[in-house]
């Protein structure tokens, strides 16, 4: 007699992705609801939206600016943008993007402010760090790379910059870079290639032994 054997339950890349995708989902209804008391009132609410993001605004606002004072100076005005904008808010919309523009606009005005176009090295203290650790000369290296793309990305045009940002460095994928900068996926396009290309041209020009000796050509 034939026996009927239930298939096995097999969790695929689109299942995880499924679990992902509610969980971000649950996320977003939670802030939802955050958003909701703050706007009837309740102080507190906003509180826990500043802890909730802080850090991936003031890291945001780092990787644009290059400085971890003027990081934490752009962080707080965002989050005063934040409550004064609140109203504006639309929430069909996914929050972190809202938050996200808040702070790439934010910087870029920051930088207009009180840049005067200047492309000294940035800080050491994360190349002290990296260099503590095991493989010294791999970090030493690596290290080394990043200083040179955060100096050559500090003389791109703020679009140019705020698309290499949030696609390269931050991982967003172009659909929410093109809604965080207001602008069409193919425009967030030609910025990224610009970007790129003068980054490219730089490193290529400043440390061509350093990209061959890391693998990167």
């Amino acid at each position: 007699m034939n026996r009927q054997v239930e298939p096995r339950k097999v969790v695929t890349k689109s299942a995880k992705s499924t679990k992902n995708s509610a969980s971000d989902d649950n996320d977003e209804r939670e802030i939802k609801q955050i958003i909701k008391r703050f706007k009837n009132g309740d102080n507190n609410a906003f509180s826990q939206l500043v802890a909730r993001y802080r850090n991936q605004v003031g890291a945001l606002a780092f990787k644009m600016v290059g400085d971890y004072d003027e990081a934490a100076d752009i962080t707080q005005n965002v989050f005063v943008k934040t409550s004064q904008n609140i109203w504006r808010y639309d929430e069909n919309k996914r929050f972190y993007t809202w938050l996200y523009r808040i702070t790439v606009n934010a910087s870029i005005d920051y930088m207009r402010k009180h840049r005067r176009h200047r492309h000294e090295p940035l800080d050491n203290v994360r190349e002290t760090v990296e260099n503590h650790r095991d493989n010294p000369e791999s970090n030493y290296r690596s290290s080394k790379l990043r200083e040179y793309i955060e100096e050559a990305t500090e003389k791109l045009n703020g679009k140019q910059k705020s698309a290499f940002v949030l696609r390269d460095i931050e991982g967003c994928q172009i659909g929410a870079v093109a809604n965080i900068m207001e602008m069409p996926e193919a425009t967030v396009r030609w910025y990224l290639h610009r970007a790129r290309q003068k980054i490219k041209k730089d490193l290529l020009r400043r440390c061509p032994s350093l990209l061959i000796a890391i693998g990167i050509k």
